[in-house]
């Protein structure tokens, strides 16, 4: 029997978890650093089809449907006077039981860890990592001793194990963009509450849409936001009022007074991968924002993490472990070029270049040609 060990419980190593205990010749280990699963309730997730099409293999069509809504359509505005743009049709790649879908990420690791009673070994945090021939060694601050023959890394991106195996040399860097996030749980009436609504702005963007039927509404903004290196790692910046008032002075956003109904605010930095980091042990792997983390322009983390876990899985069963990582940089490439062409376009500020880009924006979301491409690759896995 193969002892497997995933550092996090995350969703990419509660997804590989619930794929991996199907197989009885494995024997599987969670250990998680927190002392409970986290859940930040209110936050929502995006997932394509590619990601659906595969959740779909645990169950996830069995989820409650007043847990999850699926949005018809990307309604794009611009921020400098709440104009529609154009809309993109996001169903052309739904099929009947595999639907782009949004939901609370609660909701998401709540079905993920239903069938892992057990596995699940909270108030682990590693400290040293020894690879000893074959098997890997993992040592706890809790100072306890694990031995495992595979170690899947899932623990996000300033993964602490993946720091521990590159001895450092592997760190995500600043995308000079802050995070605004929480929920709304009343109605906008300037858009349509049941599309994904995204907001196009000077050096800045942010996206609403629903999480469940109720009508509880995710909102998350990406701001350009410089902070020295000092700022950069000092996270307690990012809850300190003054920090807060300092940035919400220079929010973009017309209505400020949306605040007032906005739950569970939060402001991070936003942190990227800047390379990939390739192990050299076929019985180690990376998988979600710890092996790669993309700028949240694209809607593409929660789905790739789930792709890339969902790979790995098939390449331990196939022992094509060594072809997992030069796939997944493929696919991880293809993913963060888009992310970072969104980026650019979502946050143009000349009037001229805004004019040529709404222009084509309208005649590009009607483009099946473009469409096949610039979608259609990514969500046809």
């Amino acid at each position: 029997m193969k002892k497997i060990a995933i550092i996090g419980a995350g969703i990419s190593g509660l997804f590989i978890a619930n794929l991996l205990k199907k197989n009885s010749n494995y024997e599987i280990a969670i250990y998680e650093k927190n002392t409970s699963v986290t859940l930040e309730e209110g936050y929502g997730v995006q997932l394509s089809v590619n990601s659906i099409r595969i959740l779909n293999e645990i169950g996830f069509q069995k989820l409650e449907n007043n847990k999850k809504f699926t949005p018809k359509k990307i309604d794009f505005y611009s921020n400098e006077n709440s104009n529609k743009i154009c809309e993109l049709d996001i169903t052309e790649f739904n099929s009947e039981d595999c639907q782009y879908t949004t939901l609370k990420r609660s909701s998401l690791i709540n079905f993920l860890k239903t069938d892992l009673e057990g596995l699940i070994k909270t108030g682990y945090n590693i400290s040293k990592i020894d690879q000893e021939d074959k098997q890997i060694k993992l040592y706890f601050e809790n100072d306890e001793a694990k031995k495992c023959d595979y170690l899947i890394i899932s623990d996000g991106v300033f993964s602490k194990s993946k720091s521990l195996i590159s001895k450092s040399k592997a760190r995500p860097k600043y995308n000079n963009t802050l995070a605004i996030r929480g929920i709304l749980t009343k109605p906008i009436e300037t858009i349509d509450n049941k599309n994904i609504s995204l907001f196009l702005g000077s050096d800045f963007h942010h996206v609403i849409y629903p999480v469940n039927p109720s009508g509880d509404l995710n909102f998350i903004a990406i701001m350009k936001y410089k902070l020295s290196d000092e700022e950069q790692k000092n996270y307690s910046l990012f809850s300190d009022n003054l920090f807060i008032k300092k940035v919400l002075e220079k929010f973009p956003l017309k209505n400020k007074e949306f605040f007032d109904d906005l739950k569970e605010f939060k402001i991070f930095p936003v942190f990227v991968s800047d390379n990939f980091f390739k192990l050299k042990n076929n019985n180690i792997h990376l998988i979600g924002d710890a092996f790669f983390a993309f700028p949240p322009s694209f809607a593409q983390g929660a789905s790739q993490s789930i792709e890339a876990a969902y790979e790995l899985f098939k390449s331990i069963e196939n022992s094509t472990e060594s072809n997992f990582f030069n796939n997944r940089v493929k696919k991880t490439k293809m993913v963060n070029v888009r992310s970072k062409i969104n980026q650019f376009a979502f946050h143009l500020s000349n009037p001229l270049t805004t004019f040529f880009r709404n222009m084509f924006l309208k005649r590009l979301v009607k483009n099946q040609k473009f469409l096949e491409t610039y979608l259609g690759k990514i969500y046809k896995n």
